[in-house]
């Protein structure tokens, strides 16, 4: 799949059996709706405090990769996902579906497309971290082929609720 930039045609993702219509690469301007879906598909982590990202910080994440955004039939903003290229791997992080959409094949779909998009810029290999307060996330990711291989240490910005101790799950899959 071949996804540009808004200035040119926006395109439909191959895999749209998700309910995908549109899929673009992310501008500076559209960080102002992407804040509110990211944080809202993040508020299940509780054990944080305060918002999982603002505008600031998706500005930052812009200057080294980009967001994909993912649009229903109806034109609304449903996912995202920032890609990030490191040579000959890439980095896939902040994968964000509306909670009024989860469990429907978006986040899927958005992988999906992710992976295209690196695949299509010489990636031969993509790298994602999980924290591992999350339980249910690994397991999704198996499903989409990737493997745990290894672990790291999770540095918060701010500490964690009740002293929880976390660490990084890296997963990384072959394109």
């Amino acid at each position: 799949m071949n996804v540009r930039p808004p200035s040119s045609a926006e395109v439909a993702p191959e895999r749209a059996g998700a309910g995908l219509s549109t899929v673009r690469i992310a501008l500076p301007a559209d960080v102002k709706q992407m804040a509110p879906l990211i944080n809202a598909a993040f508020a299940i982590e509780t054990f944080l405090d305060g918002a999982r990202t603002d505008e600031g910080q998706l500005a930052e994440m812009m200057r080294r990769g980009v967001f994909l955004l993912g649009y229903d039939a109806q034109g609304e903003m449903v996912a995202s996902v920032y890609v990030e290229l490191r040579g000959t791997r890439a980095y896939l992080g902040v994968l964000a579906v509306s909670p009024a959409r989860q469990n429907r094949g978006f986040g899927r779909a958005m992988m999906g497309v992710a992976e295209d998009y690196c695949r299509a810029r010489g990636s031969t290999v993509v790298d994602l971290t999980v924290l591992s307060l999350r339980p249910e996330l690994p397991p999704f990711y198996e499903k989409c082929g990737y493997r745990e291989t290894g672990r790291e240490e999770f540095r918060p910005s701010r500490p964690l609720r009740n002293g929880l101790e976390c660490h990084l799950i890296v997963m990384s899959k072959p394109l």
